[in-house]
């Protein structure tokens, strides 16, 4: 008899090993290998890209990096899934800090070959920032893999809270943690549901004996992180050995607690270290460099042209927005995790139009005519002025002057024997306002066209999740008193008349009733589910739930919908303190981002288009060739011969146009940084605050820039007129 048994159960291991690996409610088997390697492929193309270029160009040379470096970055490409060695992105930072290297070389050597002559022409500045700008690069990319796990980390964290409760919830009516997990894999979101796929791909390919090894393994990555899902994991596998069911319910449900109160600890602390970081970049990424641009039309013009507007646009349109970008990725590496969008929104019937390139064409076409006025200076350089007026010679329009004040030229372009310098002139500044302006509309149209029905469908979103804490007890409550699922909706919609839940359990119980569809289906179908039109993580994790359960009992189903509600309560809560707590910080950021930033940097403009009025003013050649007297010392200053070479100024045509396009960079920056401060990972919400703050900031930046410099060019006309 024992042979006969032995002899069975050598027959019928692997196949009763293989059913265990997988899970499925209806006993099909799910191949979680296969399923991995395709979520991986589908959902992460801006990882595979990623592994692309570090297959590719870091595999070019092998570099031997230190164990300490290997481990740490052993680590980030561990917790992204990066197929990666740790030395192939250490060479594919050296191979793109050697590109941009040899990219400025190249420049550098063409411009000595265009100036001719020796040694004395390479544009040794130039060449120097592109130096710096390549460590920039190098340093970049090397963090990349760290920005990528950063990145995966935030968004697994996100569904930590989801997952425990889908634990949580499985095994109060079935105590099997393997089904547990892959019951949690299949119904989370990206990335943890990739996560816990793993866990069981692991066991798969021999890597592990068992799924608690392979979960062992995994939340090691979460160690230095969040102690609290380890924590309650180890709580929900210690209830496996609990003989009585309260004392198993009872730990099951302190594992619930313990991460929503690991999780509410941890935001804590970031609101209170999150504020000087944030400071600091507001000051050095912001203060400070728009205060020094007000003096470079000033030190240009004493440096005796080594300073040109093209080093310029290298330091603060290429160098200082990546020193923003690290100094606010530093921030965000504080940020412990958070609400994130979620794949739902793609069934959205209004997704497409999200995707659409069309809101970038009309965008185009409305900015252009901004763009053609920013350039009318150099369109019109060369362009004969009608003789409408009784002119004596032959002018063109950068030569019309303003009789008003004086000799001042409208463009301001001058000929020297270097060739034709500027323009100077107030036009010139007043019209460059209209090319950061063109930008900014471009982008602010184009996401406000994308994303602007979609935000008012989030917002309906967000209304039912605040109202569904109470709907859901409501319905746990009707299930629990004997009525079916399919009739609940209907009479939960009939009590819920002026709300938001009315009209989700309403096209729940069309779905049911009209066109005979199952629970399941009525809520998740992809065309006419009513999750399509409320696309949330929270809605879809407690329908889940519901639709799992209400397989197992109605009681069954009943008390898991109460248990959510108690979940949700819980959650709102934290949610509404977390807010309150952040709602200093993002104000602030706010205020500097769409306020002081975009007023500074217009005054500051005003201030350079003074001191290069003042400088063309009292330049001697054209002061004598009007006529005009000035006195020794003022000579001494100002000339060929003096101190300030006003022909080697930077003009403020371009300086505006350096500080206008760093503006559009900042708010790009730290609407990132706002974004997942306060929501976490979140694409929509970001693309949508984008084009919101980049028409304000830029509005405003547009009017006090032009005021500045209209008011300050008249003041310094007629002071300095009197002077000379």
């Amino acid at each position: 008899m024992a042979a006969d048994v032995d002899e069975i159960l050598r027959k019928y291991k692997s196949k009763i090993e293989s059913q265990m690996r997988g899970f499925d409610t209806q006993n099909r088997k799910t191949d979680f290998s296969q399923e991995y390697l395709r979520f991986k492929e589908e959902m992460s193309p801006e990882i595979s890209r990623f592994e692309r270029w570090c297959k590719s160009l870091g595999n070019i040379i092998k570099l031997k990096i230190s164990e300490k470096d290997s481990l740490k970055i052993k680590k980030s490409l561990d917790i992204a899934h990066l197929d990666l060695e740790p030395w192939q992105p250490i060479t594919l930072s050296v191979m793109a800090f050697l590109s941009v290297l040899f990219i400025g070389l190249l420049i550098s050597i063409a411009v000595l070959f265009v100036r001719g002559g020796g040694a004395a022409n390479f544009p040794l500045l130039f060449f120097f920032l592109m130096v710096i700008f390549s460590f920039f690069v190098f340093y970049f990319v090397k963090e990349w893999p760290a920005r990528i796990a950063n990145s995966w980390r935030l968004k697994a964290s996100s569904q930590m809270v989801p997952a425990i409760l889908y634990l949580v919830v499985y095994m109060r009516h079935t105590s099997n943690l393997e089904r547990a997990v892959a019951f949690a894999a299949e119904h989370l979101e990206y990335p943890l549901a990739l996560d816990f796929k793993k866990v069981f791909y692991d066991v798969q390919i021999g890597r592990f004996s068992s799924i608690k090894e392979s979960l062992d393994n995994y939340l090691q990555i979460w160690r230095d992180f969040s102690p609290e899902f380890i924590e309650s994991f180890h709580l929900i596998e210690g209830s496996l050995f609990e003989p009585e069911n309260s004392r198993r319910i009872i730990l099951l449900e302190k594992s619930l607690q313990v991460v929503l109160d690991g999780v509410y600890e941890k935001m804590l602390r970031f609101t209170h270290d999150v504020r000087s970081p944030l400071q600091n970049v507001y000051m050095l990424g912001v203060v400070l460099p728009t205060l020094g641009l007000a003096l470079l039309p000033l030190a240009t013009a004493m440096l005796g042209g080594l300073l040109t507007w093209v080093h310029i646009f290298i330091l603060f349109n290429l160098i200082i927005p990546f020193l923003v970008f690290y100094l606010t990725d530093k921030v965000l590496f504080l940020r412990p995790g958070g609400h994130g969008d979620t794949s739902l929104l793609e069934r959205n019937p209004l997704y497409p139009k999200y995707r659409s390139k069309a809101p970038y064409i009309n965008a185009f076409l409305i900015a252009l005519p901004f763009f053609i006025f920013g350039f009318l200076p150099f369109i019109f350089q060369y362009t004969p002025l009608p003789d409408m007026i009784g002119l004596q010679k032959d002018y063109t329009f950068s030569e019309l002057g303003i009789g008003f004040f004086g000799d001042q030229k409208i463009f301001g372009f001058v000929e020297t024997a270097t060739g034709t310098k500027g323009p100077l002139g107030i036009g010139a500044s007043v019209l460059s306002l209209f090319i950061p302006l063109g930008l900014a509309l471009f982008f602010s149209i184009s996401f406000k066209a994308r994303t602007r029905e979609l935000i008012i469908e989030r917002e309906k979103t967000k209304q039912l999740e605040r109202e569904f804490n109470n709907s859901l007890f409501q319905l746990g409550n009707r299930i629990g008193n004997g009525v079916p699922v399919e009739i609940a909706f209907g009479k939960i919609a009939e009590s819920s008349q002026g709300l938001q839940t009315e009209d989700f359990f309403r096209r729940v119980s069309y779905n049911i009733r009209q066109l005979g569809m199952g629970v399941e289906k009525a809520v998740f179908d992809s065309r006419r589910g009513a999750l399509v039109f409320y696309p949330s993580d929270l809605i879809a994790t407690s329908m889940k739930i519901l639709v799992e359960s209400a397989k197992k009992g109605l009681q069954i189903a009943a008390l898991s919908l109460i248990s959510i509600s108690e979940y949700i309560k819980s959650i709102n809560k934290i949610t509404e303190r977390l807010k309150d707590l952040l709602a200093e910080v993002i104000s602030d950021m706010k205020s500097n981002m769409n306020f002081l930033a975009p007023l500074l940097s217009g005054v500051v403009i005003g201030l350079a288009v003074m001191i290069t009025s003042i400088l063309t003013r009292l330049n001697i050649p054209e002061l004598q060739e009007a006529g005009g007297t000035v006195s020794a010392d003022l000579g001494n200053l100002v000339g060929p011969n003096g101190i300030f070479q006003v022909v080697n100024m930077i003009p403020p045509y371009f300086l505006q146009i350096v500080i206008g396009l760093y503006l559009v960079q900042i708010v790009f920056i730290l609407t990132r940084a706002l974004v997942v401060i306060d929501s976490g990972e979140d694409k929509l919400e970001k693309t949508n605050k984008t084009g919101k703050n980049l028409a304000r900031a830029i509005v405003l930046y547009f009017i006090t820039a032009f005021v500045a410099i209209v008011s300050l060019f008249v003041l310094t006309s007629i002071v300095v007129g009197g002077l000379v």
